[in-house]
């Protein structure tokens, strides 16, 4: 049993298995690490009150603004070219030493934005004497990410899981004990910083063997070849931040800190749920670069069994979330903050349909498509931005949460066909049973929550209820699920009986 387990959870064994593997590794740690991490966010945001909270949460949307270019897509280059030369060292050496030299010129680009230029921009001045230390945060997350990028790109995720995490403690650690010592925004803030040091110095030891060569395979011809792929990304990351952080400056533009505080509380939540379509975006990612090298006709297939799988985690979190907003609200950062309650469902109502565009991001990555990236950022970005500007100052957070979701609608809409003229999935995944499923158990949520039942309750007793009618209804899904977990067995028979044999 304990070798079918190790199998199932540390060995590469099939392609199923070690995107399931890998998807499993990405959600413990992310979604274990942001749990980790909700607890202080949730904890500073009742400390320091909706204004404070707002100032924090502006000050990090305008650091992230101002040094998009600092990510101008190195860091999944780099996983994906990497993937692609397994088994030459020599070409993996180059790819990871010129893409850190790269990195490296646009974080001290990016330093010297946020000193210098990001006061310049700032709407709210509470935030200002923050910008440095938020500035070491930018330097700290941006070189353990690109350490990331390389332990993903061997499809070692469980490895970057328990990094994700210890990260995620330290910043935990550090900001209660700040809080509790100072409870202010410059305190937090600092306590933040050291926490992301700690997991910095952490991956450094992790890679302590390719930091010892970091530098001694710089490729200058390589250097055209990353930059050719990743301008796109530049361009798409910056209309891209239009859609998702550009809420919250132009809240702070018409509205006061408490509105920023309000509306990124809802966003906090929903970015949380955002980390089941990142875990299964990089964990695809690796697998995606090798099926479009080796075994193109395969990818269609896994696209179509990924959406659906994505598909019946989102439309049940969405419809249950919508459901039970205020209570949710409630239970996670207090009354204060109920007047959050409507963009936080209406915000869901764009998770439901959203939560795929990342993983049809990597498709259209995969097949080096980058440009078409920046239309469909340029088409939410732009939009997002025009539609804020038109609601915000008439109806508040509630006009850009609807903002957020018309300008969704229609980007998303557009990636969906590229990516079908790409790959030429079929697009009828089949949904009726999962999308009835998810309507019937959100259903009985609400009812369980006007009939009395404690939110914490009633939300394992709907997430059995899904499960049991998707059962009832035969979902095919499950026959994936139940596949997947036999990889492992089989592995470890196969094992068994080698040994035997050679006994």
């Amino acid at each position: 049993m304990l070798k079918n387990v190790k199998n199932l959870l540390f060995a590469n064994i099939t392609n199923r298995q070690t995107l399931a593997k890998n998807a499993f590794w990405l959600a413990v740690g992310n979604l274990g690490g942001r749990l980790i991490r909700a607890a202080i966010i949730i904890y500073a945001a009742r400390i320091l009150g909706a204004a404070g909270w707002g100032v924090f949460s502006y000050g990090i949307t305008l650091v992230a603004f101002l040094t998009i270019f600092v990510d101008i897509g190195i860091d999944a280059i780099l996983t994906r070219e990497s993937a692609k030369a397994k088994g030459d060292i020599v070409r993996q050496g180059q790819i990871i030493s010129t893409s850190l030299s790269i990195k490296i010129l646009l974080l001290a680009i990016g330093v010297f934005v946020v000193v210098f230029t990001a006061p310049k921009f700032a709407s709210i001045p509470e935030v200002i004497p923050l910008l440095n230390m938020m500035a070491l945060i930018l330097v700290f997350d941006t070189f353990r990410n690109f350490g990331f990028s390389l332990i993903r790109s061997r499809e070692k995720m469980e490895i970057e899981a328990g990094l994700y995490i210890f990260t995620n403690i330290a910043i935990v650690a550090f900001g209660f004990g700040a809080l509790y010592l100072h409870p202010t925004v410059k305190a937090f803030t600092l306590a933040y910083a050291v926490g992301t040091a700690a997991g910095l110095i952490a991956t450094l030891f992790v890679l302590r063997k390719d930091a010892a060569t970091a530098f001694s395979n710089f490729s200058k011809p390589l250097v055209k070849e990353i930059l050719s792929s990743a301008w796109p990304f530049a361009i798409s990351g910056v209309l891209g931040l239009l859609l998702l952080n550009t809420d919250i400056l132009i809240i702070g533009m018409f509205r006061k800190a408490q509105d920023v505080g309000f509306y990124s509380a809802a966003v906090r939540v929903i970015q949380l749920l955002y980390i089941f379509a990142g875990t299964v975006a990089q964990s695809s990612l690796p697998i995606f670069s090798r099926f479009v090298k080796e075994e193109k006709a395969r990818i269609r297939t896994a696209i179509q069994n990924i959406l659906r799988f994505a598909l019946s985690f989102s439309f049940v979190v969405a419809f249950s979330g919508i459901a039970g907003g205020r209570e949710i609200i409630t239970l996670l950062f207090g009354s204060e903050y109920l007047p959050a309650t409507l963009s936080f469902q209406i915000l869901l109502l764009t998770f439901a349909f959203s939560f795929v565009a990342v993983i049809l991001n990597n498709v259209v990555f995969v097949y080096d498509k980058q440009k078409i990236l920046i239309i469909y950022a340029a088409i939410g970005g732009l939009t997002n931005v025009a539609l804020d500007l038109l609601l915000i100052p008439p109806y508040g957070i509630s006009g850009s949460a609807v903002a957020t979701l018309i300008s969704s609608i229609i980007a998303d809409s557009y990636l969906w066909y590229v990516a079908w003229k790409i790959v030429g999935f079929d697009l009828n995944l089949k949904l009726g049973k999962i999308f009835s499923s998810a309507i019937i158990s959100s259903i009985l949520f609400y009812a369980l929550l006007k009939t009395g039942v404690n939110v914490i309750l009633a939300i394992p007793l709907a997430a059995a209820s899904y499960l049991a009618l998707i059962h009832f209804f035969k979902e095919p899904l499950l026959e994936e699920i139940r596949y997947i977990l036999n990889a492992g067995r089989n592995a470890g028979s196969s094992e068994e009986n080698a040994s035997q044999t050679k006994s």
